[in-house]
């Protein structure tokens, strides 16, 4: 049983050392003893995965409608990778981001797709300095609430790309490369580097920067767990045997994630073509996501964030998936012309992908948050700005984690067609206590998310 403290552990504390700062996660040593059973008041969280391209609709489009468990129709092959948790996740049929359309600027959908996708706007088509699309949801939020966290949100990604030039028919390359947009001008290039992401999250500020030290560190690969342990040896000696089970969970995860991104550096030294700020990437797509998602978890369990955006790659991505043994380029696949051997490889491509998301549920299932887990209070979407023939309604759309109770999950729900994206972004804005009655091109709230 945890002691029973005349002052409650602060929900901000954090252990340091001359290595790092180590945020911790929510203790019940954080909670009055006489309020803990009111910790449902756990923060509401969200994170916005897109991945690109759109999807092979009859591979993805669940027939019917009503209870998952209970429809007639087994799992489109892309979603198979989901069946284990086919209570824990819904299927959103008929959302639209009429934003994302030519309306009358001619081709380019790949990159109206990435930047009307979280703002709704219809982005002003040009390859120069003068960007204009909108405020992205995720900003809307982080103004909003960032202030309650050390980092208002996160920007992530597993696929480089360039904020300039022409990268879809006369619409600039940062259109493609971002889905998350500060100012209708200023969008968020995502973060690829787990080892910027280890060090802004652990990393000990001031200390950092100092090219000496940063350089001494490199040099014996010091664990930023090994700078904090005396502050974590202190706070043990005063934590219930559920608290100290709960830090050093958390305190392995962490030096697990820090072992993976010091092999992948290890491994990567040897490739002489390699950018030396890329070394912490992994060239295996499948670790790389799973280190990013992990890093994810972490921010969210520690509550230093409570926004995430994640591009599972960027719009028109040309990326080739060796692991499943697909050469060819994802983006080049897409345009196959009713080729059914192309056509298959993107359907093994979509499922791929979809199998990393089934991994970010099952860390969140396990992750201990306050009364719960991370998946109780958090809200995910999952999905695309292209659906069939790269049209930009009837976009594939799942949403998991239940949000404080925002989600119903385990139901496939058809919306009435042109039913805006945006509604369910206001949901989820008044569900992270933003009083927000319209955004973009909503018509009001979306329905039937935690009721029949």
């Amino acid at each position: 049983m945890n002691l029973i403290f005349k002052k409650q552990l602060p929900r901000r504390t954090f252990l340091r050392g001359m290595g790092g700062v180590l945020a911790l996660p929510v203790l019940d040593a954080m909670m009055p003893a006489l309020v803990k059973a009111a910790a449902t008041a756990a923060p509401s969280r969200m994170a916005i995965l897109y991945f690109p391209n759109g999807v092979q609709v009859d591979s993805w489009k669940i027939k019917s409608e009503g209870l998952i468990a209970k429809l007639p129709d087994v799992l489109p092959r892309t979603l198979e990778p989901l069946a284990k948790y086919r209570n824990d996740f819904s299927i959103l049929s008929g959302l639209t981001v009429n934003g994302g359309r030519a309306l009358g600027d001619g081709p380019g959908d790949h990159g109206r797709a990435g930047a009307s996708y979280l703002t709704g706007a219809h982005p002003k088509k040009t390859f120069g300095k003068d960007l204009e699309a909108g405020v992205s949801m995720d900003q809307q939020a982080a103004r909003a609430i960032g202030s309650a966290t050390r980092f208002a949100s996160l920007e992530l990604g597993c696929e480089e790309g360039i904020q300039g030039g022409n990268c879809d028919n006369g619409y600039s390359c940062a259109y493609s490369n971002s889905i998350s947009w500060r100012t209708p001008s200023t969008p968020n290039p995502p973060e690829i580097r787990p080892r910027a992401v280890f060090e802004r999250l652990f990393g000990a500020g001031d200390v950092e920067r100092d090219p000496k030290v940063r350089a001494r560190q490199e040099k014996y690969q010091k664990s930023v767990l090994d700078s904090v342990l005396g502050d974590a040896k202190r706070l043990e000696g005063v934590l219930g045997a559920s608290d100290r089970r709960k830090l050093d969970e958390y305190m392995y995860a962490v030096r697990d994630i820090e072992t993976r991104i010091q092999k992948t550096e290890k491994t990567n030294a040897t490739n002489p073509d390699l950018e030396k700020p890329l070394a912490s990437v992994p060239e295996n797509y499948n670790e790389h996501t799973r280190i990013m998602f992990d890093l994810m978890t972490a921010a969210l369990q520690t509550d230093s964030t409570r926004v995430v955006t994640f591009l599972m790659a960027i719009e028109q991505s040309n990326r080739a998936y060796r692991e499943i043994g697909i050469a060819d380029s994802h983006h080049g696949l897409t345009h196959h012309g009713g080729d059914k051997e192309k056509i298959e490889k993107c359907i093994q491509i979509n499922r791929y992908q979809v199998e990393q998301f089934a991994y970010f549920i099952d860390k969140l299932k396990v992750t201990r948050d306050g009364d719960g887990t991370l998946f109780d209070h958090t809200m995910v979407t999952y999905g695309s700005g292209l659906g069939k023939d790269h049209d930009h309604d009837d976009l594939p759309t799942v949403i998991t984690g239940r949000g404080n109770g925002l989600f119903t999950l385990g139901r496939h729900v058809t919306y009435p067609n042109e039913t805006p994206l945006a509604n369910l972004h206001v949901s989820m804005m008044n569900q992270l206590g933003i009083p927000a009655e319209q955004f973009a091109d909503s018509t009001g709230k979306l329905g039937y998310l935690s009721d029949l």
